[in-house]
Protein backbone atom coordinates (compact mmCIF):
# COMPACT_ATOMS: atom_id res chain seq x y z
CA UNK A 1 0.00 0.00 0.00
CA UNK A 2 2.16 2.87 -1.36
CA UNK A 3 1.60 6.11 -2.53
CA UNK A 4 2.77 6.60 -6.28
CA UNK A 5 6.02 7.42 -6.82
CA UNK A 6 6.81 11.27 -7.34
CA UNK A 7 10.33 11.27 -8.97
CA UNK A 8 9.25 8.74 -11.96
CA UNK A 9 6.53 9.53 -14.67
CA UNK A 10 5.39 6.75 -16.23
CA UNK A 11 2.74 7.61 -18.19
CA UNK A 12 0.49 5.05 -20.30
CA UNK A 13 -2.01 5.84 -23.00
CA UNK A 14 -5.43 5.69 -21.22
CA UNK A 15 -8.69 6.91 -22.06
CA UNK A 16 -10.64 9.06 -19.68
CA UNK A 17 -14.38 8.66 -20.78
CA UNK A 18 -15.91 11.35 -21.73
CA UNK A 19 -19.78 11.51 -21.45
CA UNK A 20 -22.52 13.30 -23.21
CA UNK A 21 -25.18 15.35 -21.23
CA UNK A 22 -26.81 16.70 -24.11
CA UNK A 23 -30.61 16.23 -23.98
CA UNK A 24 -30.48 14.61 -20.32
CA UNK A 25 -34.21 14.10 -19.69
CA UNK A 26 -34.37 11.48 -22.78
CA UNK A 27 -31.17 9.98 -22.40
CA UNK A 28 -30.85 9.46 -18.83
CA UNK A 29 -30.92 5.94 -18.34
CA UNK A 30 -27.98 5.61 -20.86
CA UNK A 31 -25.74 8.16 -19.28
CA UNK A 32 -26.14 6.81 -16.04
CA UNK A 33 -25.11 3.39 -17.22
CA UNK A 34 -21.95 5.13 -18.72
CA UNK A 35 -21.27 6.91 -15.14
CA UNK A 36 -22.08 4.02 -13.55
CA UNK A 37 -19.23 1.65 -15.66
CA UNK A 38 -16.39 4.94 -15.94
CA UNK A 39 -16.96 4.84 -11.98
CA UNK A 40 -16.20 1.35 -11.23
CA UNK A 41 -13.74 0.63 -14.05
CA UNK A 42 -11.97 4.09 -14.43
CA UNK A 43 -13.01 5.94 -11.39
CA UNK A 44 -12.61 9.36 -13.55
CA UNK A 45 -14.38 10.89 -16.20
CA UNK A 46 -15.37 14.00 -18.17
CA UNK A 47 -18.73 15.68 -18.50
CA UNK A 48 -19.96 17.16 -21.79
CA UNK A 49 -22.60 18.88 -23.40
CA UNK A 50 -24.23 19.77 -20.26
CA UNK A 51 -26.52 22.68 -19.74
CA UNK A 52 -25.18 24.26 -16.53
CA UNK A 53 -22.79 25.14 -15.52
CA UNK A 54 -22.46 26.82 -18.82
CA UNK A 55 -18.95 27.49 -20.50
CA UNK A 56 -19.82 31.28 -20.07
CA UNK A 57 -20.66 30.45 -16.52
CA UNK A 58 -17.49 28.56 -15.63
CA UNK A 59 -15.59 31.18 -17.58
CA UNK A 60 -17.12 34.35 -15.55
CA UNK A 61 -16.06 32.31 -11.98
CA UNK A 62 -12.46 31.84 -13.80
CA UNK A 63 -12.63 35.44 -14.05
CA UNK A 64 -13.47 36.45 -10.48
CA UNK A 65 -10.71 33.71 -9.59
CA UNK A 66 -7.92 35.54 -11.57
CA UNK A 67 -8.98 38.86 -9.62
CA UNK A 68 -8.70 37.59 -6.26
CA UNK A 69 -5.64 36.20 -6.56
CA UNK A 70 -3.74 39.05 -8.44
CA UNK A 71 -4.45 40.80 -5.27
CA UNK A 72 -1.99 41.87 -2.40
CA UNK A 73 -1.19 38.93 -0.11
CA UNK A 74 -2.51 41.81 2.63
CA UNK A 75 -5.60 41.83 1.37
CA UNK A 76 -6.07 37.72 0.51
CA UNK A 77 -4.76 36.96 3.89
CA UNK A 78 -7.60 39.01 5.60
CA UNK A 79 -9.47 35.65 4.87
CA UNK A 80 -7.12 32.96 6.66
CA UNK A 81 -7.83 29.24 6.23
CA UNK A 82 -9.68 27.90 8.71
CA UNK A 83 -8.78 24.28 8.89
CA UNK A 84 -11.34 22.79 11.26
CA UNK A 85 -14.00 24.32 8.36
CA UNK A 86 -12.16 24.15 5.44
CA UNK A 87 -13.01 27.88 5.09
CA UNK A 88 -10.50 30.67 3.52
CA UNK A 89 -7.40 31.18 2.02
CA UNK A 90 -4.44 29.85 2.42
CA UNK A 91 -0.91 29.82 0.41
CA UNK A 92 1.70 26.93 -0.12
CA UNK A 93 0.67 25.54 3.37
CA UNK A 94 -0.80 22.33 1.93
CA UNK A 95 1.71 19.20 2.41
CA UNK A 96 1.02 16.19 0.91
CA UNK A 97 2.39 12.40 2.32
CA UNK A 98 3.38 11.46 -1.52
CA UNK A 99 6.34 15.19 -1.37
CA UNK A 100 6.54 16.10 2.08
CA UNK A 101 6.93 19.30 0.59
CA UNK A 102 4.15 22.26 0.56
CA UNK A 103 2.05 22.31 -2.75
CA UNK A 104 3.43 25.13 -4.86
CA UNK A 105 -0.04 26.85 -4.88
CA UNK A 106 -2.51 28.88 -3.26
CA UNK A 107 -6.16 28.41 -2.79
CA UNK A 108 -9.48 29.92 -1.64
CA UNK A 109 -12.70 27.21 -0.21
CA UNK A 110 -15.75 28.70 0.05
CA UNK A 111 -19.00 26.95 1.74
CA UNK A 112 -22.55 28.73 0.31
CA UNK A 113 -24.40 28.18 4.20
CA UNK A 114 -21.20 30.16 5.50
CA UNK A 115 -21.88 33.16 2.69
CA UNK A 116 -22.53 35.90 5.58
CA UNK A 117 -19.86 35.35 7.76
CA UNK A 118 -15.73 35.77 8.19
CA UNK A 119 -14.93 32.74 6.20
CA UNK A 120 -16.08 34.82 2.79
CA UNK A 121 -13.75 37.33 1.71
CA UNK A 122 -15.05 40.89 2.45
CA UNK A 123 -16.45 43.15 0.14
CA UNK A 124 -12.74 44.99 -1.17
CA UNK A 125 -11.99 41.30 -2.04
CA UNK A 126 -14.58 39.90 -3.77
CA UNK A 127 -17.90 42.77 -4.38
CA UNK A 128 -21.15 41.48 -3.59
CA UNK A 129 -22.12 40.79 -7.23
CA UNK A 130 -18.98 38.48 -7.34
CA UNK A 131 -20.49 37.04 -4.36
CA UNK A 132 -23.94 36.69 -5.81
CA UNK A 133 -22.10 34.94 -9.31
CA UNK A 134 -20.32 32.79 -6.84
CA UNK A 135 -23.15 31.16 -5.27
CA UNK A 136 -25.22 30.84 -8.20
CA UNK A 137 -21.91 28.94 -9.45
CA UNK A 138 -21.58 27.16 -6.63
CA UNK A 139 -25.68 26.10 -6.72
CA UNK A 140 -25.50 25.09 -10.49
CA UNK A 141 -22.32 22.56 -9.20
CA UNK A 142 -24.66 21.62 -6.78
CA UNK A 143 -27.44 20.23 -8.84
CA UNK A 144 -25.44 18.83 -11.57
CA UNK A 145 -23.85 16.93 -8.83
CA UNK A 146 -27.25 15.55 -7.05
CA UNK A 147 -27.93 14.39 -10.83
CA UNK A 148 -24.59 12.80 -11.21
CA UNK A 149 -25.04 10.77 -7.42
CA UNK A 150 -28.31 10.18 -7.39
CA UNK A 151 -26.57 7.01 -10.51
CA UNK A 152 -24.95 5.96 -7.92
CA UNK A 153 -27.91 5.82 -5.20
CA UNK A 154 -29.76 3.44 -7.68
CA UNK A 155 -26.49 1.86 -8.25
CA UNK A 156 -26.16 0.62 -4.17
CA UNK A 157 -29.46 -0.49 -3.78
CA UNK A 158 -30.59 3.37 -2.22
CA UNK A 159 -33.53 5.29 -3.18
CA UNK A 160 -33.02 7.48 -5.95
CA UNK A 161 -32.83 10.88 -3.68
CA UNK A 162 -30.29 9.11 -0.93
CA UNK A 163 -27.40 11.43 -1.76
CA UNK A 164 -29.56 14.43 -2.53
CA UNK A 165 -30.67 13.91 1.54
CA UNK A 166 -27.09 13.81 2.14
CA UNK A 167 -26.13 16.62 0.78
CA UNK A 168 -27.81 19.81 2.13
CA UNK A 169 -25.70 22.28 1.73
CA UNK A 170 -27.84 25.10 3.17
CA UNK A 171 -27.91 22.94 6.76
CA UNK A 172 -25.21 24.28 9.37
CA UNK A 173 -23.41 21.03 8.97
CA UNK A 174 -22.66 20.96 5.46
CA UNK A 175 -19.25 20.49 4.54
CA UNK A 176 -19.37 21.15 0.68
CA UNK A 177 -16.89 23.24 -0.39
CA UNK A 178 -16.16 24.89 -3.45
CA UNK A 179 -12.28 25.61 -3.77
CA UNK A 180 -10.29 28.42 -6.14
CA UNK A 181 -7.33 27.52 -7.19
CA UNK A 182 -3.99 28.83 -8.34
CA UNK A 183 -0.82 27.28 -9.62
CA UNK A 184 1.84 30.24 -10.01
CA UNK A 185 3.83 31.51 -13.02
CA UNK A 186 6.69 29.62 -13.59
CA UNK A 187 7.99 31.07 -17.54
CA UNK A 188 11.50 29.92 -17.64
CA UNK A 189 12.46 28.09 -14.64
CA UNK A 190 13.78 24.45 -14.73
CA UNK A 191 12.92 23.05 -11.24
CA UNK A 192 13.88 19.81 -9.87
CA UNK A 193 11.68 16.61 -9.74
CA UNK A 194 10.87 17.53 -6.32
CA UNK A 195 8.65 20.50 -7.27
CA UNK A 196 4.96 19.63 -7.20
CA UNK A 197 2.26 22.04 -8.23
CA UNK A 198 0.20 19.44 -5.99
CA UNK A 199 1.34 16.03 -5.12
CA UNK A 200 -0.42 13.03 -5.77
CA UNK A 201 -3.35 12.26 -3.86
CA UNK A 202 -6.85 11.21 -3.54
CA UNK A 203 -9.80 13.17 -2.22
CA UNK A 204 -12.13 12.70 1.10
CA UNK A 205 -15.31 13.38 -0.47
CA UNK A 206 -17.91 11.16 -2.25
CA UNK A 207 -17.62 13.09 -5.56
CA UNK A 208 -15.31 16.20 -7.13
CA UNK A 209 -16.01 18.45 -10.15
CA UNK A 210 -13.14 20.02 -11.86
CA UNK A 211 -13.39 22.66 -13.68
CA UNK A 212 -10.30 23.16 -16.16
CA UNK A 213 -9.04 25.63 -18.91
CA UNK A 214 -7.86 24.56 -22.70
CA UNK A 215 -3.95 24.39 -22.68
CA UNK A 216 -3.66 24.93 -18.82
CA UNK A 217 -1.81 20.94 -18.72
CA UNK A 218 -0.83 18.78 -15.58
CA UNK A 219 -3.59 16.92 -14.02
CA UNK A 220 -2.46 13.28 -14.20
CA UNK A 221 -4.27 10.18 -12.81
CA UNK A 222 -2.76 7.08 -11.05
CA UNK A 223 -5.08 3.83 -11.48
CA UNK A 224 -5.00 0.55 -9.14
CA UNK A 225 -6.72 0.91 -5.76
CA UNK A 226 -8.77 -1.46 -4.01
CA UNK A 227 -9.90 -0.22 -1.06
CA UNK A 228 -10.38 3.15 0.45
CA UNK A 229 -8.09 3.29 3.14
CA UNK A 230 -5.06 2.13 1.21
CA UNK A 231 -2.60 4.50 -0.56
CA UNK A 232 -1.95 3.25 -4.44
CA UNK A 233 -0.12 0.98 -6.44
CA UNK A 234 2.65 1.25 -9.43
CA UNK A 235 3.41 4.70 -11.40
CA UNK A 236 1.46 4.57 -14.08
CA UNK A 237 0.17 8.23 -14.57
CA UNK A 238 -2.28 9.44 -17.20
CA UNK A 239 -2.47 13.22 -18.30
CA UNK A 240 -6.04 14.34 -18.10
CA UNK A 241 -6.42 17.17 -20.90
CA UNK A 242 -7.67 20.59 -19.77
CA UNK A 243 -10.80 21.72 -22.02
CA UNK A 244 -12.87 24.56 -21.54
CA UNK A 245 -16.43 24.14 -20.61
CA UNK A 246 -16.15 20.30 -19.81
CA UNK A 247 -16.49 18.79 -16.76
CA UNK A 248 -13.84 16.58 -15.20
CA UNK A 249 -15.28 14.20 -12.42
CA UNK A 250 -13.67 12.02 -10.16
CA UNK A 251 -14.88 9.61 -6.97
CA UNK A 252 -13.42 10.27 -3.99
CA UNK A 253 -12.59 8.55 -1.19
CA UNK A 254 -15.96 8.91 1.19
CA UNK A 255 -17.62 7.61 -2.11
CA UNK A 256 -15.61 4.59 -2.30
CA UNK A 257 -16.35 3.35 1.06
CA UNK A 258 -19.48 4.40 0.74
CA UNK A 259 -19.58 2.17 -2.41
CA UNK A 260 -17.78 -0.64 -0.39
CA UNK A 261 -14.86 -0.06 -2.51
CA UNK A 262 -16.79 -0.44 -5.99
CA UNK A 263 -16.71 2.81 -7.34
CA UNK A 264 -12.89 3.83 -7.21
CA UNK A 265 -11.06 6.88 -5.93
CA UNK A 266 -7.66 7.26 -7.60
CA UNK A 267 -4.63 9.19 -6.82
CA UNK A 268 -3.77 12.38 -9.38
CA UNK A 269 -1.46 15.31 -8.97
CA UNK A 270 -0.62 18.15 -10.93
CA UNK A 271 2.98 18.09 -12.15
CA UNK A 272 5.36 20.96 -12.74
CA UNK A 273 5.73 21.92 -16.56
CA UNK A 274 9.14 21.98 -17.96
CA UNK A 275 11.02 24.60 -19.40
CA UNK A 276 9.88 24.94 -23.38
CA UNK A 277 6.14 23.51 -21.78
CA UNK A 278 3.05 26.47 -21.04
CA UNK A 279 4.70 27.50 -17.77
CA UNK A 280 2.17 30.11 -17.37
CA UNK A 281 -0.40 30.45 -13.98
CA UNK A 282 -2.80 27.45 -14.44
CA UNK A 283 -6.49 28.39 -12.95
CA UNK A 284 -8.77 25.34 -11.79
CA UNK A 285 -11.86 25.39 -9.59
CA UNK A 286 -13.09 22.38 -7.64
CA UNK A 287 -16.42 21.38 -6.45
CA UNK A 288 -16.24 18.53 -3.75
CA UNK A 289 -19.49 16.97 -2.38
CA UNK A 290 -19.11 15.98 1.05
CA UNK A 291 -21.82 14.36 3.01
CA UNK A 292 -23.36 16.42 6.37
CA UNK A 293 -21.64 15.92 8.96
CA UNK A 294 -24.16 13.49 10.67
CA UNK A 295 -24.87 11.66 8.03
CA UNK A 296 -24.20 7.99 8.15
CA UNK A 297 -21.60 6.69 6.06
CA UNK A 298 -22.14 3.08 5.47
CA UNK A 299 -22.38 0.56 2.43
CA UNK A 300 -25.17 -1.65 1.21
CA UNK A 301 -22.81 -5.03 2.07
CA UNK A 302 -21.62 -3.28 5.50
CA UNK A 303 -17.86 -3.98 4.40
CA UNK A 304 -16.88 -0.75 6.84
CA UNK A 305 -18.38 0.10 10.43
CA UNK A 306 -20.79 2.76 10.41
CA UNK A 307 -19.49 6.35 10.86
CA UNK A 308 -20.80 10.03 10.20
CA UNK A 309 -19.31 11.84 7.57
CA UNK A 310 -17.76 14.20 10.00
CA UNK A 311 -15.69 11.25 11.50
CA UNK A 312 -14.81 10.13 7.79
CA UNK A 313 -13.16 13.60 7.25
CA UNK A 314 -10.93 12.95 10.48
CA UNK A 315 -10.35 9.90 9.97
CA UNK A 316 -9.05 10.19 6.53
CA UNK A 317 -7.11 13.61 7.49
CA UNK A 318 -5.70 11.31 10.61
CA UNK A 319 -4.71 8.43 8.11
CA UNK A 320 -2.90 10.85 5.95
CA UNK A 321 -1.11 12.60 8.65
CA UNK A 322 0.07 9.30 10.00
CA UNK A 323 1.56 8.80 6.37
CA UNK A 324 3.07 12.18 6.02
CA UNK A 325 4.95 11.01 9.20
CA UNK A 326 5.74 7.40 7.97
CA UNK A 327 7.31 9.25 4.81
CA UNK A 328 8.97 11.67 6.56
CA UNK A 329 10.61 9.31 8.97
CA UNK A 330 11.36 7.21 5.83
CA UNK A 331 13.37 10.39 4.29
CA UNK A 332 15.28 10.95 7.30
CA UNK A 333 16.17 7.28 7.37
CA UNK A 334 17.69 7.45 3.62
CA UNK A 335 19.65 10.65 4.25
CA UNK A 336 21.29 9.23 7.02
CA UNK A 337 21.93 6.02 4.64
CA UNK A 338 23.55 8.46 2.10
CA UNK A 339 25.55 10.44 4.45
CA UNK A 340 27.02 7.33 5.83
Amino acid sequence: MNIPSETKSSIKSRTIPKISLHNFSERKEEIGKQIINAAENVGFFALVNQESPSPVEIEEIFEISRKFFSLPKEVKAKTPLIKTENAGWEHKSQIRPSTGTPDQKESLQLQSHRRHDYSWPDDDALSPEEKDKMQAFMRSSHKLSMEILSFFAVALGFPEDYFRRAHQVDLPDAQNTLRLLHYHNIEGTEYPSTYWRAGAHSDFDCLTLLYQRTGEDGLEVCPGREAHTSFAQGDSWTPVEPITGEIVCNIGDMMMAWSDDRFKSLFHRVRCPKVGENQKARYSIAYFNQANKNIMVTGPKGKYPRMTAHQYILDAVARNFRQLESSGEMAKMNSAQRAA
